[in-house]
């Protein structure tokens, strides 16, 4: 009796092998994902990773996400492997996922992107991972939104999500600043020669105020030396970590580049630093993430956030708000518009609004030849 329940337990699990598709059969058997095969078998090399890779999930854009990508952008991808390769892996969730697991609390998921040349984040680049409203959605480089239209379909190696809209890989902190609005900070970062500094920190948490929150204390600004404004500038810079939402605590305590510490306050489901209040959380960035914040931080003035706030307070005691936001001289257009995304990973409602991207060095830059397009799909 006991040989018999070992054979008929082998025999089932003989079955269940058989019905489980590979990798290849899985895409192949799914007609709306025919353009991510063809786009997959121009890097052989990662589909046989993939193929016998195990405790994986592969967010696989449709059809219509492909169909939404410009035509010179696709064409450039398709040319150039290396940066093909690195958006492919961007889909790969270290470990499976089904979409039962994911709740409406976020989840920052590491996948397989750890290519330095695109990433700068210990154990991979993340995705952060939310359900709101019954719907399984992926929040990559600036913000960008991909839902699941399609979830749980089995292969061997794990489970496969397909999904609306191609992943958009985070930038550079600075460039992340010029596509999101936040021309002030890019500018003032140029000014001290600092951007190059910031953009290749890893593990690294950087609270990006506003224009508005420059140009309230445009006055106080305005007659500052290049010491003092990187003073402040660091100030907002914590290395060494990278505080997603989820792991933002109340009276937590955090040092930064500039030596004095950040004080964390929750209140009422909203997360203030210092004096600030986060109205943007979790933009993805190269080397860790971004939170826009509605006030500058002053390091001389490291008041704490009065517990009824419910908006950050200027902490630059008489400066006057300027006619235009400081530092942007000379910055670039931004060339989007970002805004917070769903429900905060708390499950509340987003924490704010206000206007904010892969690691691209001036070697993938050569690469792309057609530049940041071929980061920012949409």
């Amino acid at each position: 009796m006991h040989f018999k329940q070992l054979s008929v337990l082998a025999l089932a699990g003989h079955a269940f092998a058989q019905q489980t598709p590979t990798l290849a059969q899985a895409l192949n058997a799914t007609a709306e994902l025919s353009q991510l095969s063809t786009v997959l078998g121009l890097v052989p090399e990662l589909v046989q990773a993939l193929s016998s890779a195990q405790n994986i999930t592969i967010l696989a854009p449709s059809n219509s996400a492909f169909g939404r990508v410009p035509n010179a952008t696709l064409q450039g991808l398709t040319s150039n492997t290396g940066i093909l390769s690195a958006l492919l892996q961007y889909h790969v969730l270290n470990g499976t996922y089904r979409a039962a697991q994911i709740t409406n609390s976020s989840a920052f998921v590491p996948t397989l992107l750890t290519n330095p040349l695109f990433a700068n984040v210990t154990g991979g680049q993340r995705v952060r991972a939310i359900q709101s409203n019954g719907k399984v959605s992926f929040f990559s480089g600036l913000l960008d939104n991909s839902t699941v239209s399609t979830a749980d379909v089995n292969f061997t190696g794990g489970v496969i999500h397909i999904i609306d809209h191609v992943l958009t890989l985070p930038e550079s902190a600075s460039k992340t600043a010029v596509a999101a609005g936040l021309t002030s900070l890019a500018g003032a970062l140029n000014a001290t020669n600092l951007t190059s500094t910031v953009d290749n920190l890893r593990d690294v948490t950087i609270f990006a105020p506003a224009n508005a929150a420059f140009q309230a204390i445009g006055s106080g600004l305005a007659n500052l030396s290049a010491a003092d404004t990187t003073n402040i500038l660091t100030y907002h810079v914590v290395p060494g970590v990278v505080g997603y939402s989820s792991g933002l605590q109340n009276g937590t305590v955090i040092p930064t580049v500039n030596g004095q510490n950040l004080t964390i306050t929750i209140n009422n489901g909203s997360v203030f630093v210092n004096n600030a209040k986060v109205v943007i959380p979790d933009v993805l960035i190269a080397g860790g993430v971004v939170h826009v914040i509605d006030a500058v931080l002053n390091p001389s003035n490291r008041t704490i956030v009065n517990p009824t706030a419910s908006a950050g307070a200027p902490a630059f005691s008489g400066a006057s708000s300027a006619t235009n936001a400081p530092f942007t001289s000379g910055v670039p257009t931004p060339s989007r518009s970002v805004a917070a995304a769903g429900p905060s990973a708390s499950g509340s409602s987003p924490v704010g609004s206000a206007g904010a991207a892969p690691k691209q060095t001036a070697a993938v830059g050569a690469i792309l030849g057609l530049g940041a397009a071929m980061v920012h799909f949409l």
